[in-house]
């Protein structure tokens, strides 16, 4: 598990701004909900993977964990597969050409492939028959042609997205910050992320809490979340 590393400066920064050191914490669970971004065999699994991102097997338990409690409470899972098709070699043939070489796109391409082992996701996470599955063509799942999720988000009335998976600088942070600005309130897990290294874990962290929304760890998170569907119930 990554350790996580955030600066009292940032967190001083973050008070000075905002006027609280978690603006989210009063998120209504019933407009929550959870995004869990590219945990798949392709990034997870030694043998298969193309991008192996060993920390994002530690952080399965508690995305687990992190999904019952927002079921629990009212809110919806949404598991994120990050997808390659033919349309991606000229859409985003700058990414395939010029920033990948040749041997490790055709692994990238074979490994994110629908119906190739590496695709789909990992088998220690707990999927219920309630959730919904969303392809993702870009490292964002926000930026335009890469998914339908803000639209299926936007119909069913949730306004707050809680950030998991993988890695943490690239497809959880871009995701992340596309859900901000599209006016979500974005919240990203520190222990329920992961990346290839402490320092990228944090500096992605530390950039996103600093602008973009919230960070919160797994315990904080769900208490929040049980606290929160508590007190709704008891109001009515």
């Amino acid at each position: 598990m990554h350790k996580i590393t955030i600066p009292q400066r940032v967190i001083d920064s973050v008070i000075a701004r905002r006027g609280k050191e978690h603006v989210y914490a009063d998120l209504d669970p019933a407009k929550t909900a959870l995004i869990v971004v590219d945990l798949q065999n392709g990034f997870m699994v030694e043998g298969i993977a193309h991008a192996l991102c060993e920390t994002a097997v530690e952080i399965v338990p508690n995305v687990n964990r992190i999904a019952g409690a927002v079921r629990r409470t009212g809110g919806k899972v949404f598991w994120i597969r990050n997808t390659h098709d033919a349309e991606c070699l000229t859409s985003w043939s700058h990414f395939h050409e010029d920033l990948t070489r040749p041997e490790r796109r055709a692994k990238r391409v074979e490994s994110m492939s629908e119906g190739k082992l590496g695709h789909q996701l990992h088998p220690d996470l707990v999927v219920m028959p309630e959730d919904e599955t969303v392809l993702k063509k870009r490292f964002s799942a926000f930026i335009q042609g890469s998914s339908d999720l803000e639209q299926r988000l936007r119909a069913q009335g949730f306004d707050t997205i809680i950030i998991t998976g993988t890695v943490t600088n690239v497809c959880c942070e871009s995701t992340a910050r596309d859900g901000m600005m599209l006016n979500f309130r974005t919240i990203m897990v520190t222990d329920g992320n992961a990346a290839a290294n402490d320092e990228e874990h944090n500096a992605s962290l530390i950039a996103f809490y600093l602008t973009f929304g919230d960070i919160m760890d797994t315990d904080m998170l769900v208490a929040c979340l049980e606290h929160n569907a508590a007190q709704k119930i008891a109001a009515e």
